[in-house]
């Protein structure tokens, strides 16, 4: 790890930061707008996850066709602008239209910035992707530390005459988070310089262009590199002839990088990785659906449950979603230690959490008190982030780098695909009642059964 990899580190956790930060805006942000534009309320989560299902798709492809640098460096100044803008909406489908194409950025994040970051950093420390979980859960900490006093301080109490000027505490937050995620677009951009992946460019024949990043990143982190194009490209040569390729030439790093499709068919050339590819797919749909279906109206469950115990204001609301996101912090740092512990690994950490997530799920249902549901969340909080955190960095390091990017892709399609259906889901389904959490919970066992499934277990192994 060099002075390169470590400032990646940081500016590649902007990307987790904002894919935590706003997707959750449409959970806290819910009860305000919709005692000021009564409207169903799942249809604002629904509009989000629309744009992030079409981000995943349209950056995670991208990045395997025109480069990992364009993706890296759009998807948060979208994000912010978009962000900003929707702070202004007079109406629901003018907030609705907005925030979808906040989604389309933030929906890029992830896929993306995984894929750089595993581009760059070495085989001993992988670790670290999973640790880049603690910028996902520094970013729904700050989320409900400003939507806290914004909302409680600036909001309608009932849907009862409230107007704009009475409830201008969602559009506060949406200005400030907006704000801020134009400022960590501008660090990446004018800050830290994103050198293009080496893989991605030895993958479409710009070998040359390969050795000059290398050197660049050497440059950087203060060493000193002579690889020349000649030694670069030498492994290609079997016997002194060289494999023939699309291009007429092994690649070292890469096989090629071309259409999508082909890249989709690679995922599954062989009935192993075609397995392996089918289950992440699963696993990030079932916990996408189960996840989005409990933390979207998580404030709003909270608020209904405190008014059953005697205690829903909106201050006790989000005070409580503070502790909920402070609690998440230490489950990255754990998660980061537990993947390399031997006849554990990646395998046996992300389907122990997601267990134990869908477990305290279920008896958060026990509650007679708000401080009883709380403590349940708590719990439900610490391994859930563990699990996404473990999840993120799974998938990116079982798919080859030159294609790296459409499998993120994939899983992360399936995460928004499933996302969409939990709205949904709420629009038929009682709110009132546990069967939402039943639900989620059932998933998240079913989904960690599906990962012992998984015939890869990265731990130990460098990422080709």
């Amino acid at each position: 790890m060099g002075r390169y990899q470590w400032g990646l580190f940081v500016v590649a956790g902007f990307g987790w930061f904002a894919d935590s930060a706003w997707p959750s805006m449409s959970g806290l942000i819910l009860t305000p707008v919709v005692n000021e534009f009564h409207f169903n309320g799942p249809f604002l989560s629904l509009a989000s996850n629309i744009g992030l299902f079409f981000g995943g798709l349209i950056w995670g492809l991208g990045c395997d066709i025109w480069g990992r640098r364009w993706s890296f460096n759009l998807t948060l100044l979208i994000a912010g602008i978009f962000g900003v803008v929707a702070g202004g909406s007079s109406n629901f489908v003018g907030l609705a239209i907005l925030m979808s194409f906040v989604g389309v950025g933030v929906g890029g994040n992830m896929p993306v910035d995984a894929a750089v970051f595993l581009d760059f950093v070495p085989g001993s420390h992988q670790y670290l992707l999973t640790i880049l979980s603690i910028w996902w859960c520094l970013g729904q900490l700050l989320a409900s530390l400003i939507a806290w006093p914004l909302i409680s301080g600036y909001s309608c109490s009932s849907s009862a005459g409230c107007d704009k000027s009475g409830n201008m505490g969602w559009r506060y937050l949406l200005f400030v988070l907006g704000g801020l995620t134009l400022f960590l677009w501008g660090i990446r951009f004018f800050v830290f310089t994103l050198l293009e992946s080496p893989r991605f460019l030895s993958g479409i024949g710009k070998d040359t262009e390969a050795v000059d990043v290398i050197r660049k990143l050497a440059e950087y982190n203060g060493k000193s590199c002579p690889l020349t194009v000649e030694e670069f490209e030498a492994p290609g040569k079997i016997h002194g002839r060289e494999v023939l390729g699309s291009t007429g030439r092994r690649r070292v790093l890469s096989e090629g990088s071309g259409f999508a499709i082909d890249h989709i068919r690679a995922l599954f050339a062989t009935p192993k990785m075609a397995w392996s590819t089918s289950l992440l797919i699963v696993v990030w749909g079932v916990i996408g659906l189960a996840s989005t279906l409990y933390n979207n109206f998580l404030p709003y469950i909270l608020t209904t449950r405190g008014v059953t115990f005697g205690d829903g204001s909106l201050y006790v609301t989000y005070r409580n979603q503070v502790i909920l996101s402070i609690v998440g912090i230490p489950a990255a740092l754990f998660a980061g230690w537990a993947v390399e512990v031997p006849y554990v690994g990646r395998k046996g950490t992300l389907a122990v959490a997601a267990g134990l997530t869908g477990t305290f799920l279920f008896a958060s249902t026990t509650s007679r008190t708000s401080n009883q549901l709380l403590g349940w969340n708590c719990g439900y909080a610490l391994f859930s982030n563990i699990m996404y955190g473990v999840l993120y960095a799974i998938s990116s390091e079982i798919f080859p780098a030159i294609h790296r990017g459409t499998g993120n892709c994939l899983t992360s399609t399936a995460k928004g695909v499933f996302g969409v259906m939990a709205p949904v889901i709420a629009l038929y389904a009682n709110l009132e009642t546990a069967v939402p959490v039943y639900v989620a919970g059932s998933l998240l066992l079913f989904a960690g059964f599906v990962v012992l499934l998984l015939p890869y277990e990265p731990r130990g192994k460098v990422s080709i």
